[in-house]
């Protein structure tokens, strides 16, 4: 019976991280050359509020 060969294997998870890494990035330049910001809130959006404080606290 052959042993695994956990080299190979870890190799293949590295390139695959890599691959996936590179992708995401491609993707992220690729919003920001078309322009479109979906992370923003709308510039006519006046309700939008924080959400890490509530309506009307100054945080101190």
């Amino acid at each position: 019976m052959a042993t695994p060969n956990y080299g190979y294997e870890k190799r293949q998870r590295e390139l695959a991280k890599k691959q996936k890494k590179e992708d995401k990035l491609r993707a992220k330049s690729q919003r920001k050359a078309d322009g479109s910001h979906d992370d923003q809130p709308d510039a006519g959006d006046e309700d939008a509020q924080p959400t890490s404080q509530p309506p009307g606290s100054n945080g101190g």
